[in-house]
């Protein structure tokens, strides 16, 4: 008998394959990063269908194959299809499924930062948050995840940028996204994250290169 597993987690991005079916890359609480056959999933009556899309959160139930895992159902969470109405917001959201990627590993738990992609996709649809701050946080808080930040921010002496560098780090994520910085206080804390984590994670990123062309 096939083994069948249900894991919960996100849809970090999803290609076609042959006429209807998908190849999914899912970042799971259980087991980290998966890649999943989605058969059929194309096809307008198929019951995959909504559940096989980028962005997607819910509960996916696997069956393990000859080359992989099958999926078999989905159970959604959220959708948050309204992040595609606003396309810096649809890039910044981009980002932190492809920086997501980048720093996951297959058969490595992911429970904190499935958890931190679905806060921050959260605070983008807040009016009152800025986005370049929302994407600082989650990039801080990835970081300190992987174990790649520091205790303090590496440019700056500024009281404000170090207290919120502080609330960061050590904050439970539900209050993750409590609180704002503007003005100096925030290019700093942007420049600083962004800083660190050009240094720990080298990587151009489609979704910034699309975001820097809608501002020319």
């Amino acid at each position: 008998m096939k083994e069948e597993i249900v894991v919960h987690g996100v849809v970090l991005a999803e290609n076609s394959q042959r006429e209807f079916d998908k190849r999914l890359s899912l970042l799971t609480m259980e087991q980290g990063k998966m890649t999943v056959w989605a058969s059929g999933a194309k096809r307008p009556t198929s019951p995959l269908m909504a559940g096989s899309r980028s962005f997607v959160f819910g509960t996916f139930s696997l069956r393990k194959g000859k080359t992989g895992y099958n999926l078999q159902a989905v159970k959604v969470d959220a959708y948050f299809t309204e992040i595609a109405s606003d396309l810096e917001k649809a890039c910044y959201a981009a980002y932190f499924l492809e920086l997501a990627s980048v720093v996951s590993q297959e058969n490595l738990p992911a429970e904190g930062t499935v958890n931190l992609i679905y806060l921050s996709l959260k605070a983008l649809l807040h009016k009152n948050l800025n986005n370049r701050l929302v994407r600082a946080v989650f990039e801080l808080r990835l970081l300190f995840l992987e174990g790649e930040y520091t205790e303090e921010p590496p440019y700056s002496k500024r009281k404000a940028v170090q207290e919120a560098w502080q609330y960061v780090l050590s904050m439970p994520l539900g209050k993750l996204y409590t609180f704002t910085l503007e003005g100096a206080a925030l290019e700093d804390f942007c420049e600083n994250v962004s800083a660190l984590c050009q240094e720990s994670f080298p990587v151009h990123f489609q979704s910034m290169k699309i975001l820097e062309s809608l501002r020319e």
